[in-house]
């Protein structure tokens, strides 16, 4: 499905800033910035992500921060009553 039928479906762009505990300095905390279309406020997109970070990446989770933009909604589409083309 493309990104503009996904938008037109409630899709928004979602970006997640998510700190981790490096694996080998447990102490020390990263930052990695995840964006994608996604569905407010269950979010399922970014929680696949979040399940596939627990499951196959050695960095603990720490926290999760989101925010989220909508890029088109359906009324900022304007219907075209008529079309002229000259010539």
């Amino acid at each position: 499905m493309s990104a503009l039928d996904l938008q037109m479906k409630g899709y928004r762009l979602t970006t997640a800033e998510i700190m981790y505990h490096m694996p080998d300095h447990p102490k020390l905390l990263q930052q990695f910035v995840w964006q994608d279309l996604d569905l407010a406020p269950r979010y399922p997109v970014l929680h696949k992500f979040l399940k596939f970070w627990s499951r196959n990446l050695d960095g603990r989770l720490h926290s999760v921060r989101v925010a989220v933009c909508g890029i088109i909604t359906p009324v900022e589409i304007p219907h075209i009553d008529a079309e002229l083309t000259l010539h």
